[in-house]
């Protein structure tokens, strides 16, 4: 049964001559006076709340003449309390520092949560389970799955809201104001490769789910998340670890610049971090992995920040690739064996970024941000095996190197409509690629070239715009209304031709949102989003399709709300749905366009976080989806691979004689892995386990992945392949082996 889309609409609503109000407004720190964001301030007598913004300040204005009752509490901060007398057409101002405490859910307020910075339920969760691998970044998102099948370098496989998102078609991936989604991508569109991020330098995990967000744009349909690295470092760092497979990590950073005054305003550090492991495959995997970067924060007033970043990342890698069941099943090769062992890749990233806010006096902010980014590529993978050259082969090598050049800037203002309040935001920018010999072609033993697939130069730019304006018809009831537009050009030129020709297509997309929110107390907040978004296709694609289905949008509505039960308990639940026009996308691996028509999901979503005793949490995300494709007969209507049931969580204890850990566990249900559900992908059930004891100067940690040691399939694919003993081809589950029970040990230093 169809739904329409709640309309974007026009204000309504009454002035009236009310009395004269007050403001009441303030900046809220730490102990070393550096500005907290999305710190929460709560007026206990009109059960109305606020969030400081990036500076640690925040405003509520229309608030009438008296004394009031009002608490300040930030997750992992001690809350503080205090009375406030406002007066008639007077500014009444606060400036307050909190001091570092333990993670307390009672500290948590529930206001309206549409326009935070950082969403509650990251803030706990990056509080209460740092993360600590390049994988756990990706898992912080409620309900989003990965899977590894290419030797540990390549990025990772994305389950989300019943998608299989491959490597990033339908979610948008940020690290610092930085696309990470690669548009027309030689492996696939949007590919997003996070290992560039070292895990202990992320400060903020920003996510949603939906496309309702107008400040985000292209990939934006099953959701989004959001990376920030620290401003400063608390401490410096020494990290070495090693475990089993010959894993050994090291992980080290050290500030530079800090400002011996009392006030802290300019930080300087950097940071490293190197990997490698020989794998738990019979091929050894070589895998190594190094990341540097540098970050600089000033602010140069009070009312101006700037920020620089600078990092650079190269990795390398032997590959073992997936393998038909039969020939685990046949004693061939082991379940951790290969068909082909020369599979493998490269790549590296370098980028560069400045990053400028200033402070208006009538409070207006401005964020500007220039960025450029300098990649290059590598992958060696076999699919099928001898499939296609019964001789040879079928291994493929893709390869491509870009040039990322971007912007985006914000103006963000609060003012006074009537007697309502009116926060407006405008942004522009754009973001243009340069993609030089996006290559594929034929290989054999990864070295020798046979015969080119496809061959080309890419330019694609993306221009943009977005207004957002949000009303609050009364201090607990706001509607927020958006429009975003993306203009893109996008060229080829394809290198196989006989004769130079460049194809270039240009076209627009306007994505609408509107979005309701009601905070009932200060316990309960109640929304209703709704909004378009889009992902595009790649450039090679458009080109096939002379300008067709270039922009797929997906319409999409949320029903829910966020409720915290007692001083204990915090639930955050919503029914959903998401239509998308087309799943129609550039298969990378053979170079061919492949269509998949309109497609449906709708589900609901479950997120739990419980304090039981002071020192014991207990988290849990549940996900289920129901994956339709629109287009197909009933029983024919599988989407494959999409996720239908997926769980994440665990138990987490903090002793006060240092003792702290995890024991976590992950749990994916089968899923359709061909449209007529005759081909299955298993499901799996995992568990892990974090210990550690950690004092101010030292911290010794023991990890444990697969505690059970469960055989699993971790990428499963319904693959027609050929072995090279076979006369006729075979369509079955082929899949990479799950981690064997894995551990590691580790010692931080902190100084």
């Amino acid at each position: 049964m169809k739904y329409y889309l709640l309309h974007f609409g026009v204000f309504l609503f009454a002035l009236s001559n009310a009395q004269a109000q007050g403001t009441f407004t303030g900046v809220i720190t730490d102990s070393a006076n550096v500005p907290l964001t999305d710190v929460n301030i709560y007026i206990h007598q009109l059960k109305r709340g606020a969030a400081t913004d990036k500076f640690g300040r925040f405003k509520i204005q229309n608030v009438p003449p008296g004394q009031y009752d009002i608490s300040i509490s930030f997750i992992g901060y001690i809350s503080s309390s205090k009375t406030i007398e406002i007066k008639e057409e007077e500014v009444t101002a606060i400036k307050e520092a909190l001091s570092p405490g333990g993670l307390l859910l009672s500290d948590v307020v529930i206001t309206d949560q549409i326009d935070r910075d950082v969403n509650t339920i990251a803030q706990i969760d990056i509080k209460l389970r740092p993360i600590n691998t390049s994988q756990d970044i990706l898992r912080m998102v409620p309900g989003l799955f990965i899977a590894q099948h290419a030797g540990g370098g390549k990025a990772e496989q994305i389950f989300l809201r019943g998608f299989d998102i491959d490597h990033g078609t339908d979610i948008n991936l940020e690290v610092d104001g930085l696309p990470v989604n690669m548009v027309s991508h030689a492996h696939g569109q949007g590919y997003s490769d996070l290992h560039f991020l070292i895990p202990e330098i992320v400060e903020h995990v920003d996510f949603n789910k939906g496309p309702y967000y107008a400040d985000k744009g292209n990939f934006t349909t099953a959701g989004y998340a959001s990376f920030i690295t620290k401003d400063v470092l608390d401490q410096n760092l020494a990290k070495i670890e090693g475990g089993k497979f010959g894993t050994l990590r090291n992980v080290n950073a050290i500030n530079l610049l800090k400002d011996t005054k009392e006030e802290r305003k300019s930080s300087l550090y950097i940071a490293s971090e190197f990997f490698r492991t020989d794998g738990y495959l019979d091929n050894n995997q070589h895998f190594n992995r190094l990341n540097l970067m540098s970050r600089y924060s000033t602010r140069i007033n009070d009312n101006e920040m700037l920020t620089i970043g600078l990092s650079t990342f190269t990795s390398s890698w032997d590959a073992s690739g997936q393998i038909p069941e039969r020939a685990v099943e046949s004693g061939e090769i082991t379940r951790f064996g290969s068909i082909d062992p020369t599979e493998g890749g490269e790549t590296s990233r370098t980028n560069a970024w400045v990053k400028y806010i200033n402070t208006q006096t009538d409070g207006g902010i401005f964020e500007n941000q220039l960025y450029y980014t300098k990649y290059d590529f590598n992958l060696i993978s076999n699919f099928t095996f001898f499939l296609n050259d019964p001789v040879n082969g079928d291994q493929i090598t893709q390869r491509e190197s870009r040039n990322i050049y971007g912007y985006h800037g914000s103006y963000s203002r609060e003012s006074q409509l009537g007697n309502k309040s009116l926060q407006s935001k405008i942004g522009i920018g754009f973001r243009y690629d340069d993609v030089n010999d996006i290559h594929l072609y034929h290989t054999r033993s990864r070295k020798q070239f046979l015969n080119d697939v496809s061959r080309g130069d890419i330019d694609e730019t993306n221009l943009f715009a977005y207004i957002n304006e949000k009303l609050y018809l009364t201090p607990r009831l706001s509607l927020n209304a958006a429009m975003r537009l993306d203009h893109f050009t996008f060229n080829y030129a394809d290198a196989l031709t006989p004769d130079y020709k460049r194809q270039s297509i240009s076209k627009s997309i306007l994505t609408p949102k509107f979005n309701v929110s009601y905070t009932v107390t200060q316990n309960i907040n109640l929304f209703v989003k709704s909004g378009i978004g889009f992902h595009s296709n790649d450039t090679r694609v458009v080109a096939v399709q002379s300008g067709e289905e270039i922009l797929s949008k997906a319409y999409g509505i949320d029903i829910g709300g966020t409720f915290k039960i007692g001083n204990h308990i915090l639930v955050n639940t919503a029914l959903w749905r998401l239509d998308l026009d087309q799943e129609f996308v550039y298969v990378g691996d053979e170079g061919i366009v492949e269509p998949s028509g309109k497609t449906s999901r709708q589900g609901i979503d479950l997120s739990v976080r419980y304090q039981i005793v002071p020192w014991l949490y207990l988290d849990t995300d549940v996900n289920l989806t129901d994956p339709k494709a629109e287009d197909s007969p009933e029983g024919q209507d599988y989407i494959p691979l999409a996720p239908t049931f997926t769980s994440i969580g665990g138990l987490t204890f903090r002793m006060k004689n240092g003792l702290n850990g995890s024991l976590r566990y992950r749990y994916q249900g089968d899923r359709a892995a061909n449209e007529d559900n005759t081909v299955v992908a298993k499901g799996y059930f995992l568990a892990d386990a974090v210990l550690k004891y950690t004092r101010p100067r030292f911290e010794l940690s023991l990890t444990t992945e697969n505690i059970f040691n469960v055989a699993w399939k971790e990428a499963q694919f319904d693959t027609e392949s050929r072995l090279y003993t076979e006369t006729n081809p075979v369509s079955e589950i082929n899949f990479t082996p799950g981690t064997p029970f894995f551990f590691k040990a580790g010692v931080s230093f902190f100084f």
